[in-house]
């Protein structure tokens, strides 16, 4: 958060205001909703169940508000949607040998708050870029705060992962920021799905730096990832 507010003073963007902060505070509040239910589910749940489903609804959630709030776009972008979408699903799946649907619950409000998170986030005004992400990161903080309170969970961070988390802070901000600066100048639908292939760039960094294995589905999913890119880069022209 102070690293958004430092940036958005150098930047002299202005304070959110009105109905944008209202968006703000929303958008803080999906995105809270839909973190924690994802690694909630990742903790008491199914890779294998909770991973897919939540990537898939964080994609066709702002899809389908892109086409409700912007029009159908073009034949070969809307062609690189559905394989895209395809592409997130057999990269999301691991293996997973366990029963049951533990996980599921929690998936599926993961998934929808975050879609949601995309939808409301997309509605901010031009302009309004690491300002918003300051209230957003604030209402967040705030959030999470008061779960930890409500649920008297422990709260302090090994040192040895300090330096992990803020790295995933920072990153966590960067796209956030390139997401919002998408949407402001271009689909909302477009940044959604292309947003959305980030599993694909895991597997890869899985398998460069930790050397996981690269299953068959990944190998198809990487590959759909990239002709859907392809096809909404060309659709979009």
């Amino acid at each position: 958060m102070g690293l958004t507010l430092v940036i958005a003073t150098v930047r002299s963007e202005p304070f959110p205001a009105g109905d944008d902060l209202l968006l703000c505070v929303a958008a803080g509040i999906f995105g809270g909703i839909g973190i924690t239910g994802l690694y909630r589910g990742l903790a008491v749940g199914r890779m294998g169940i909770v991973a897919p489903i939540t990537g898939v609804l964080a994609a066709i959630i702002p899809v389908i508000g892109g086409i409700v709030l912007q029009g159908w776009p073009s034949q070969l972008v809307l062609l690189g949607i559905v394989v895209a979408i395809v592409a997130v699903v057999l990269v999301s799946r691991v293996a997973d040998e366990g029963g049951g649907r533990a996980g599921l619950r929690e998936a599926l409000v993961a998934g929808t708050a975050i879609g949601l998170f995309g939808i409301v986030i997309s509605q901010i005004s031009d302009g309004f870029v690491f300002s918003s992400l300051t209230v957003i990161r604030g209402v967040q903080v705030v959030l999470v705060t008061l779960v930890v309170l409500l649920s008297r969970s422990a709260w302090r961070l090994p040192r040895s992962t300090f330096k992990l988390v803020l790295a995933v802070g920072v990153l966590d901000m960067m796209g956030n920021a390139f997401y919002l600066l998408g949407v402001q100048s271009g689909a909302l639908a477009i940044a959604a799905v292309l947003s959305s292939l980030y599993p694909v760039t895991t597997v890869i960094l899985a398998a460069i730096v930790l050397r996981e294995r690269v299953t068959r589905d990944h190998t198809i999913g990487i590959g759909l990832a990239a002709a859907a890119i392809a096809l909404i880069g060309l659709g979009s022209a």
